[in-house]
């Protein structure tokens, strides 16, 4: 985009007023193409005064920056932006994807063009290498250095495009980047390979310069298609987002809106087969919804009058009345996306490491090249082939396995993740994962299911616990609500009367039900049974004129995979702790069942901080799993904390992750990649490194051409990338990412169970 046009777009319009006072603004900004990108432009705004925070994702190429606009506006920041040499427009996900697709063609083509030139030159190459061993005449020697030119000078300045525009744009405002020395290896190789060939010299190097473009391009377009399947399961969310509702006016009309005119307590309609566009509470109707993509729970659930409704979650077959408590913002999808959003922009210790490292290559391997040059014509052997010299050094010490050591890691790892069903939600999470060697859970809502269920189901015949339910949908209580909530079909008996404290009752068909306490409902005797049965169960009786009473032994259930996680959880040599606030009977048998034998019970928040310290005392790395309020100072105290998606918001904002779904599983996957992904970082790492150690000395003695470094280079770069992809979970594709997810969004259509 032109300059001037920071000047004639009104930039404030764009940007989004904090709480703390501060601005917030989101732009998309062109020409990053490495970590040393990513630091350049943070680092320039950071410099600016006012500017509080600048985060760039190089996956979407987002920057997120935040000031005070007491102190700067945002022209200077698109004016900074400027002179650091990258263009930037508004933020736009539609936008993005069109120069993400175009980027993406535009690097395939630029590839095959590298590649066929390179093949055709290559032959060429062998033809002379073959000669000059034997027989080749000068003049033919010249025919097939002069056609090897005619090829590669055109396809070499069409190939190159990627690199030489991205040097050229950040070496006119006076800065450097990762191309710049690629962009001048590959000019200097053409150069000389010309001007061999102008004085009738044996050797050229036209193909070095072809295979380098080709290699590279190779590792652009892997990395490129990378973060797009990364990026695919936020792009399904995103599709899942409706920008409208139907809105039900106080006079009865029903007219569609943008979502930025709907505020809590508005009614909105979703018909049939409609995307639901707010979070809210069913107000009229039952319906059954795909909540998958969202929550991650399979199958359709049924949802009726009271019940929560999400926004991306989609309706079955009967229409909705929806009391709407977050719409254009806040609503759980959006929450899903900030976290992806913070993952993809997330910078850990090995990625500040690789990152430091990249950007000091530049002027590192400048000077390194001008001194190997500066050396060996100092030393006798003319400018030419200590220029051929120099170029090698400048090739292979290319810093893109140092580039996409970590990077290549963290896309493919929070990928996995994003597909297990776990979002990251601090910069870091993903390596403090790998060193636990101790989980504590919490016991309400994260061992058991956030509601409670019925645990003598036998005991419980059919007619009773329909009519049950059917009363219980109209009181308010708690153990009621979690009665009603068994099956959402069954209608509400409508004339019920509650008597507060005792229960309630309505006449039904002619005869009397009562549901409430054992002693309201005159089941002393039955709840005497039960109780001993079931001694830490909270009880509701209910009671039909002519049938003798039940009672319902009422208690949070294990979630359903718990007892599968826990075990493999010390199979792997993980100790576990249970620390909860609950009475001691009731984690005793939790504890038991799962066969944890370190727990404690009826703890405040405050001793369970106390308990996680002394844990990290005796050296252990501890991870807390919790969802309450009261388990968020416990959740920042450990090490490294995950809760589910139902946790309260204070206990989100204190995790470092969050999963989805009913199951337990996410918190072994979270484990298991995260031991993975930082156990590769460091072999990508060593691999870099170990490539400069042993390639870089040989290039400066001379022992190696610009055609040997262009393949070493690549081939390192190849390496680390394809090493980066064993961070996924074993059961995940190599190369596809997200299927499932895509299958689900576009075939899944609602449909009765």
């Amino acid at each position: 985009m032109a300059e001037n046009e920071t000047v004639e777009r009104d930039w404030a319009s764009f940007s989004e007023s904090l709480p703390d006072g501060n601005e917030k603004l989101a732009l998309a900004v062109e020409g990053i193409y490495c970590p040393a990108c990513m630091t350049r432009i943070e680092k320039g705004l950071l410099d600016l005064e006012g500017v509080a925070n600048a985060r760039v994702n190089l996956t979407s190429h987002r920057l997120a920056v935040t000031w005070n606009p007491g102190e700067t506006n945002p022209d200077m920041l698109l004016a900074r932006l400027s002179g650091l040499g990258y263009g930037a427009h508004p933020f736009d996900p539609g936008r993005v994807k069109t120069e993400e697709k175009r980027e993406n063609q535009r690097l395939l083509r630029a590839l095959a063009v590298a590649g066929f030139a390179a093949m055709n030159v290559m032959l060429l190459s062998v033809s002379v290498w073959s000669g000059n061993a034997s027989d080749i005449t000068p003049e033919t020697r010249d025919f097939f250095h002069w056609l090897s030119a005619f090829i590669t000078l055109p396809a070499a300045a069409y190939a190159g495009q990627p690199f030489f525009s991205s040097a050229w744009r950040v070496l006119r405002k006076g800065h450097l980047n990762m191309d710049v020395p690629i962009s001048i290896g590959v000019i200097l190789a053409l150069f000389l390979s010309v001007l061999q060939t102008v004085q009738h010299e044996e050797e050229a190097y036209f193909e070095s310069a072809l295979m380098l473009l080709f290699f590279l391009l190779i590792g652009r377009w892997l990395d490129h298609m990378m973060r797009l399947k990364t990026r695919a399961f936020a792009e399904n969310l995103t599709a899942l987002k409706a920008e409208t509702a139907m809105k039900l006016f106080d006079d009865g009309n029903l007219r569609e809106v943008p979502l930025s005119k709907i505020e809590p307590d508005d009614k909105v309609l979703v018909r049939p087969g409609e995307c639901i566009s707010v979070d809210g509470t069913v107000l009229k109707g039952a319906s059954q919804i795909d909540q998958s993509l969202v929550t991650g729970e399979t199958g359709l659930i049924e949802v009726s009058e009271g019940d929560s409704v999400y926004a991306g979650t989609l309706n079955g077959e009967n229409a909705l009345t929806i009391t709407v408590t977050a719409a254009a913002k806040g609503t759980l999808l959006d929450e899903v996306n900030r976290l992806i959003d913070e993952a993809m922009e997330a910078r850990s210790r090995h990625r500040k490491l690789a990152d430091r490292a990249a950007e000091l290559y530049a002027p590192i391997v400048h000077t390194a090249s001008a001194l190997t040059f500066l050396g060996w014509w100092l030393y006798g052997i003319g400018w030419q082939p200590a220029l051929v010299i120099s170029i090698s050094v400048l090739i292979i010490t290319c810093p893109c396995a140092l580039g996409l050591a970590i990077p290549a890691v963290q896309v493919v790892a929070s990928g996995s993740l994003f597909r297990n069903q776990v979002l990251l939600n601090s910069s870091d999470a993903l390596e403090r994962f790998a060193n636990v060697d101790m989980v504590v859970f919490d016991k309400t809502g994260t061992l058991t299911r956030p509601r409670v269920g019925i645990v003598n189901r036998s005991d419980c015949d059919d007619e009773s616990l329909t009519l049950a339910i059917a009363l219980a949908k109209a009181s308010s209580h708690p153990l009621s609500a979690a009665l009603a909530a068994m099956n959402r079909k069954i209608k509400p008996i409508t004339n019920a009367t509650e008597e507060k404290g005792k229960g309630l009752f309505a006449d039904h068909q002619g005869a009397e039900v009562r549901l409430g306490s054992p002693v309201f409902c005159r089941a002393e005797a039955q709840a005497e049974k039960v109780r001993a049965a079931h001694p830490t169960a909270s009880l509701l009786a209910f009671a039909q004129e002519g049938h003798a009473p039940v009672v319902f032994a009422l208690e949070q259930q294990l979630r359903s995979d718990a007892s599968d996680v826990i075990a493999r959880l010390k199979d792997r040599g993980i100790a576990l702790m249970i620390l909860s606030g609950d009475q001691p009977r009731a984690v005793e048998v939790i504890a038991n069942e799962l066969g944890i034998d370190a727990y404690h019970a009826g703890i405040s928040p405050t001793d369970k901080i106390a308990m996680i310290e002394a844990q990290k005392a005796k050296g252990h790395k501890v991870m807390m799993v919790g969802d309450g309020m009261n388990d968020a100072p416990a959740l920042a105290a450990a090490d490294v904390s995950i809760s589910p998606v139902t946790a309260a918001h204070v206990s989100q904002a204190a995790s470092d992750a969050l999963f989805l779904g009913e199951k337990l599983l996410p918190v072994l996957h979270a484990l298991d990649i995260g031991k993975r992904a930082r156990s590769i970082m460091e072999q990508n790492l060593w691999l870099a490194t170990l490539y400069n150690v042993i390639a870089v000395p040989f290039a400066v003695a001379g022992f190696v051409t610009p055609l040997i470094a262009a393949l070493a280079m690549s081939g390192s770069s190849l390496i680390v990338t394809i090493n980066a992809l064993r961070a996924r979970a074993k059961g995940d594709a190599w190369l596809t990412d997200n299927v499932a997810f895509d299958e689900a969004l576009n075939e899944q259509a609602p449909q009765a169970d």
